[in-house]
C-alpha cells in the first residue's frame, strides 16, 4: 500500500504547520488531496502539527454536504476503510489550483469539494 503522504508532502505540511505555530497568517495552497473512492470523503490538507507530526489541518469533506475546515489525524485516516473496504488514498494527480480559502468558499457553496 502506498503511504498517504510522501516525504516531500510531509516536509511541506510541517513547514506550513510551523508557520502557523509561529502565528503567521497565511492562505496556503493545499499540499495533498486524500480521498475514499467508496465513501465520497475528501481531505485537502495544508499543514501538519510540528509537535506531533500526525495532526493535519485542511478542508474536510466527509460526503455529507457540509465541508469544513478542521483537523484530522493521519494515523486515523490510515486505518479508515470505506463501505466496500477501500482505504483512504492519495490523489496521485492532484495539483492545487487555488488557495485553501477559495477551495473552502467554493466547497461550502457547492456542498462538496469540487476541483
Amino acid at each position: 500500500m502506498k503511504p498517504l503522504i510522501t516525504d516531500d508532502h510531509r516536509g511541506q505540511l510541517l513547514d506550513n504547520g510551523a508557520a502557523t505555530a509561529r502565528g503567521e497568517q497565511r492562505d496556503p495552497l493545499p499540499v495533498v488531496k486524500l480521498l475514499t473512492l467508496d465513501a465520497h470523503a475528501t481531505w485537502l490538507l495544508t499543514e501538519l502539527d510540528p509537535k506531533d507530526g500526525d495532526t493535519a489541518f485542511g478542508l474536510l469533506d466527509l460526503g455529507m454536504g457540509m465541508p469544513e475546515l478542521g483537523h484530522v489525524r493521519l494515523s486515523v485516516l490510515e486505518g479508515m476503510r470505506g463501505p466496500f473496504d477501500r482505504p483512504v488514498e492519495r490523489d496521485l494527480y492532484f495539483t492545487p489550483k487555488r488557495r485553501l480559502s477559495e477551495y473552502t468558499q467554493r466547497a461550502r457553496a457547492d456542498g462538496s469539494i469540487n476541483d
